[in-house]
């Protein structure tokens, strides 16, 4: 895992936040999961597919995501429902096609897959045993995380 790929990802997120909810993203603590990945109650998983394989787990705490999506539609949400997921989906999924991109300038070559959704509390998550790359994201509204789960053809 090279600390490298970390980069797209920050400033994609960092992008697709300001833009789509004026906030700014910084950077939190980095570290490196060796095993089971801890979860929080909104989770968005995105396979990465070509130079690099692997994948980018989102996960965002529950009053966070339902800002979001009052930011975003102007409608106050009370629980994650399948309008609350399917929003959460699609910023992971823009994030995600961003950091690619970004990944291109690295001479990296790359896809992603459709997002999958977990919600719900989930203690852990296991990623078939794989290193991540743990990167705690900070806004007005509460943190969240990104684990990074990518390796080299």
């Amino acid at each position: 895992m090279k600390a490298e790929y970390i980069n797209p990802f920050y400033t994609a997120t960092n992008d697709v936040f300001r833009m789509m909810l004026d906030l700014d993203v910084q950077r939190g603590k980095i570290g490196l999961v060796e095993e089971m990945v801890s979860s929080k109650e909104a989770n968005v998983l995105l396979g990465v597919t070509g130079d690099l394989k692997g994948s980018i787990l989102f996960s965002f705490p529950k009053d966070m995501i339902l800002e979001m999506v009052r930011i975003m539609c102007g409608m106050k949400m009370q629980e994650i429902d399948s309008f609350v997921s399917s929003a959460l989906g699609e910023i992971a999924n823009i994030v995600g096609g961003n950091a690619i991109t970004n990944l291109t300038s690295l001479g990296y070559t790359c896809d992603i897959v459709p997002p999958q959704i977990f919600v719900g509390q989930y203690r852990s998550l296991s990623m078939a045993s794989q290193k991540s790359l743990q990167l705690t994201m900070v806004t007005s509204i509460g943190e969240f995380e990104l684990n990074i789960f990518l390796k080299e053809r």
